[in-house]
């Protein structure tokens, strides 16, 4: 007999952008959902925008990259939800100032802490809740830098990017026996606010060709949906 988890979920980044998107999407398939980033406002917008769902979503601020705060996280979610079946590592952040000609030292780390340690960290705090429970799932959105380097996302986004394939790869290796499942979603150019930190931000025009935010729920819910028996390890999407 196929096993069945509780329908509950973790998703950091659920502020904006693609975390929203498949928070909400969660919500309206019976979900319940702990919302996670560092401002309180764009949760709570979040929330309202899911309408007769919004009592499926708990806003839950925390800044991913502070371990502690996570810990703290990880408590509340316990509460409000009981056991985590899924985790969307969605939240990351990018410069202005990301070439390699003008990329600091600082901001270097600065861009790794969040992208790449700030998923460790929420990774390391929800596997032991998962393996208690006999399995799960996790996803990370990564992008299609993760895979392939390119001169527009920077050194220090694309070797944060980098890292989470490797992590997510990792944690197949490592917990396919306690029914853990990871899943690295590699979408190129979407839609998002992060669009604005860009150094010549994209028109209007530009933004409606690209990816959308809902598009990278839907493969989200793919990597969710299908029985615990099979995992898509990695799901490259891009605009047509």
């Amino acid at each position: 007999m196929e096993q069945t988890l509780e329908k509950t979920a973790v998703v950091t980044g659920a502020g904006s952008g693609v975390g929203r998107a498949v928070a909400l999407r969660l919500a309206s398939e019976g979900w319940s959902v702990a919302l996670v980033g560092r401002q309180a406002a764009g949760l709570n917008e979040t929330r309202a925008l899911a309408g007769p769902f919004a009592d499926q979503l708990f806003v839950t601020p925390c800044d991913i990259s502070d371990a502690k705060a996570v810990e703290a996280l990880v408590e509340d979610v316990n509460k409000e939800l009981g056991s985590v079946s899924v985790l969307v590592n969605s939240a990351g952040t990018n410069i202005p100032q990301r070439g390699l000609g003008v990329l600091s030292v600082e901001k270097f780390k600065e861009l790794i802490e969040v992208n790449l340690v700030g998923t460790f960290i929420c990774v390391h705090a929800f596997l032991p809740i998962m393996r208690k429970h006999g399995g799960g799932t996790i996803v990370n959105i990564v992008s299609d830098a993760g895979l392939l380097a390119n001169a527009k996302a920077g050194a220090a986004y694309v070797a944060g990017k980098f890292g989470v394939t490797g992590l997510t790869q990792s944690i197949n290796a490592e917990e396919r026996g306690n029914g853990v499942r990871a899943c690295a979603i590699f979408p190129g150019d979407i839609n998002t606010p992060l669009l604005d930190k860009r150094p010549a931000p994209p028109p209007p025009e530009a933004r409606e060709k690209m990816l959308q935010p809902e598009d990278v729920a839907d493969c989200v819910m793919l990597a969710i949906n299908l029985p615990l028996r099979a995992v898509v390890e990695q799901l490259l999407v891009r605009p047509r």
